[in-house]
């Protein structure tokens, strides 16, 4: 009989307790990451820490790096005006909001976040300012009118608009944005609502190269450009919006027909085709979590939030995690009053997908996004036999290939799937013991596989040989193969006897917990 592998102990690390295990080695490099490896996390500084500091922030810079963060976009962090103390209303574009900080506080932020291989974006808000903007009194004429009053755009009481035909209002917005290169060092700019009518596409051809000229700063836009703003293919931004996408994963919402999935995929795909730009894909941001009916992940997708999670960070495109969403995403936040994060409310299944999710986009190729489309992996679509709840695909770059095996059904499910790599693969994540640990478990996959997956289950799979690892936990559990669980007495993990395991999965025996593989 093989000896019971013990899981490796948790170590305490800054925020918590985590494992050290190949997602942390991978994820805690410290190099700059390619710009096709890259995760983004948005964050709004009032809400990440209890103080609501730059300061604070930058003190969990390490824990964001363990997540597996490649760059950390920051929500608007000018002063507040237009009296709904919106972050979008800005009052000066050359200021930070005090409660924050400093300037010299945001640029030590960057400097440490620089230190461990991560990258800052600011959120810029070019289409318009705070009705009690600094330049509303010394630059009136920066503002557009209609009937010699101030316009307010899409009816926004708090905010007026910026008049793109005064070439002297362009020049000062490009001042702002070299400005915060030169004080701060950031690497990029998030561009909100760049589809505003009144914000011409050659203000973007002008003025992108031009600000990459001085530091090749990253360029993302609030847009789904490949869809919607087509006026903006062609004016330099790196990355768009992956809107529809997301749109279509909300209408689906905790649906279970794998049907529907595909037509999503292939749209994505289809939409990504003809581009020039890479995509960013999400579950959720500051919008969806604050501004839609349906706020929190469980509201919007239900159990679907994991799987729909692991579908949105494989299937294409540079991965986003909204703050808070790696200990749920079940609380909504309002960004107009900075609510805190609740960092108690642990969910520690969708915190060790997320590790697991960024240390795969991180380290294996056929997970890279890339801007032109030809460079991008391939993704195949399979027709599963057995059951119309199970959608797979693969995505391979080469020699690198990973198979994503999702059940959006209630029930378990076996289902096959035809037309695979045969051979070694590696699973390094497996939803039945996510919540406990990461591993990783060397398989044996056939041309024709059937999986048996259960309801809301997930699978991810990267081709190739690598060094197994025992799911790792604080409460020492221990991995078992199924062929020493006979003959004793097992409980599952909702405490029902169990003679002799089944199926795959955690169980309990002698006060004891197991995996059994």
């Amino acid at each position: 009989m093989n000896k019971i592998l013990i899981a490796l102990l948790f170590t305490l690390n800054v925020g918590g307790l985590f494992a050290a295990d190949y997602v942390d080695d991978i994820n805690k490099s410290v190099e700059m990451r390619s710009d096709g490896h890259r995760v983004v996390y948005e964050m709004n500084v009032g809400s990440f820490t209890t103080e609501g500091t730059f300061s604070a922030a930058q003190a969990r810079l390490y824990e964001l790096k363990t997540l597996g963060v490649d760059v950390v976009w920051l929500m608007p962090i000018y002063p507040r005006g237009g009296g709904i103390n919106s972050p979008y209303a800005a009052t000066n574009f050359q200021q930070t909001n005090p409660s924050y900080g400093s300037i010299a506080d945001l640029k030590t932020f960057v400097a440490r976040a620089h230190e461990l291989g991560m990258e800052v974006w600011l959120d810029w808000v070019p289409n318009h300012t705070a009705t009690n903007a600094d330049w509303v009194t010394t630059h009136p004429e920066y503002y557009l009118t209609s009937g010699g009053q101030m316009v307010h755009p899409n009816n926004y009481g708090d905010v007026w608009q910026l008049d793109y035909g005064n070439a002297d209002l362009v020049n000062a917005m490009n001042d702002c944005l070299k400005f915060w290169i030169d004080e701060a060092d950031i690497d990029g700019y998030r561009c909100d609502y760049i589809s505003s009518p009144q914000i011409p596409a050659s203000y973007w051809q002008t003025t992108i190269p031009m600000i990459k000229a001085l530091k090749p700063v990253t360029f993302l836009g609030e847009a789904d450009i490949a869809s919607d703003a087509t006026r903006l293919k062609s004016v330099g931004f790196d990355y768009d919006y992956a809107w529809q996408f997301q749109s279509s994963l909300a209408s689906y919402a905790n649906g279970t027909a794998a049907s529907r999935l595909k037509v999503f995929v292939n749209t994505l795909l289809q939409k990504s085709a003809d581009i020039s730009f890479g995509r960013m894909l999400y579950v959720t941001n500051h919008d969806q979590n604050y501004n839609e009916t349906k706020k929190t992940l469980t509201q919007k997708y239900g159990d679907n939030r994991y799987p729909l999670t692991v579908l949105a960070y494989t299937v294409y495109g540079m991965p986003l995690v909204y703050n808070g969403q790696e200990v749920g995403g079940n609380q909504a936040l309002d960004y107009f009053n900075d609510t805190k994060i609740d960092w108690t409310a642990k969910d520690d299944k969708m915190l060790n997908t997320l590790r697991t999710l960024f240390a795969l986009k991180h380290a294996v190729p056929a997970l890279s996004h890339a801007k032109q489309t030809a460079d991008n992996p391939a993704t195949q679509l399979f027709d599963v036999q057995g059951s119309t709840s199970v959608f797979a695909y693969t995505r391979t770059l080469g020699d690198s290939q990973v198979l994503v095996v999702l059940n959006m059904g209630t029930t378990d499910a076996s289902a096959t799937i035809n037309g695979l790599t045969e051979g070694d693969w590696s699973l390094w994540l497996d939803s039945r013991t996510i919540a406990q640990g990461t591993s990783r478990q060397q398989v044996k996959l056939h041309a024709s596989h059937t999986f048996d997956i259960e309801a809301k289950g997930y699978r991810v799979y990267v081709r190739g040989v690598y060094p197994e690892q025992p799911v790792s936990s604080s409460t020492g559990i221990r991995s078992v193969s199924a062929s020493q669980t006979a003959s004793h007495q097992w409980y599952s993990l909702s405490g029902r006897a169990i003679h002799t395991p089944t199926k795959a999965g955690i169980y309990i025996r002698d006060g004891k917990k197991y995996v059994v593989r």
